[in-house]
């Protein structure tokens, strides 16, 4: 294990229909350059993720409840894709207010393939170079960002990256990212 993260705390924030190769890669890289990972999500218990939309994959304790939790508690967020997965996030208050806290406090902000859409309804891509998943470039345009089609894009702390091909070079980012803060 690297060091490149100790002390460091970070969040991944995540819900039933997490893609899992979204959520498990970079937590892995993560917890090897030495963070502590805590799954936050809606509710306690576990999570369900999938493989694609429509293939359940394994499911995931909670560490934290984000109702429970604040920026205060961490150092950096991730938020993993998945179709449903941020759709159930931008549906909840708390979670949509975890993020916009984070960026308001200047904090490291990762989001892959669909996790924009919580960005988006956070109202913190206006002013800011992102990309995504294909069907999130509309909604990003329209909440004032500038979409951009590469593999990863860091712009004002946020980092994002458009799809699981893209992790490689997400994970070396968001290190990269939450080590400089």
């Amino acid at each position: 294990m690297a060091d490149t993260l100790n002390g460091r705390r970070v969040a991944i924030l995540a819900a039933d229909g997490v893609e899992q190769v979204e959520l498990v890669t970079p937590r892995k890289a993560l917890s090897e350059e030495g963070a502590t990972i805590d799954l936050v999500s809606l509710k306690s218990g576990r999570i369900q993720a999938m493989n694609g939309d429509i293939e359940p994959a394994d499911t995931f304790d909670v560490d934290r409840v984000v109702s429970e939790v604040g920026v205060d508690d961490y150092d950096a967020l991730v938020v993993p894709g998945g179709t449903v997965n941020p759709d159930n996030l931008r549906s909840d208050e708390n979670a949509v207010g975890f993020v916009r806290d984070f960026v308001a406090a200047g904090k490291p902000v990762a989001a892959i393939c669909h996790g924009p859409w919580i960005l988006v309804e956070a109202d913190v891509v206006r002013g800011r170079t992102v990309t995504s998943y294909p069907s999130l470039r509309t909604d990003i345009r329209n909440a004032g960002g500038t979409v951009v089609e590469e593999e990863v894009v860091t712009d004002q702390g946020i980092t994002t990256s458009r799809n699981p091909d893209d992790l490689p070079a997400f994970c070396e980012r968001i290190v990269r990212e939450f080590a400089a803060k």
